[in-house]
């Protein structure tokens, strides 16, 4: 019947989905709490770099506020 093909299923989804969400948490783990960026176009490049740049540790995921900007 059409149920059997469920195991199978479920198997299938937990293999595809394991990877996905393990990379997700892999990277906040690793950039202290932010997921990692990707800079695909030059203005999203240039945002990465000012935050680098602001930070003031050359890390872009660790950020100031406005507050504490000189």
């Amino acid at each position: 019947m059409w149920y059997e093909i469920l195991p199978g299923f479920a198997i299938m989804l937990g293999c595809l989905t394991i990877p996905g969400l393990s990379t997700v948490y892999i990277h906040r783990w690793t950039n202290g709490g932010k997921e990692k960026r990707v800079a695909r176009l030059p203005y999203q490049w240039y945002l990465m770099k000012r935050d680098e740049r602001v930070s003031g540790e050359h890390l872009y995921y660790k950020s100031k506020g406005l507050e504490n900007i000189d």
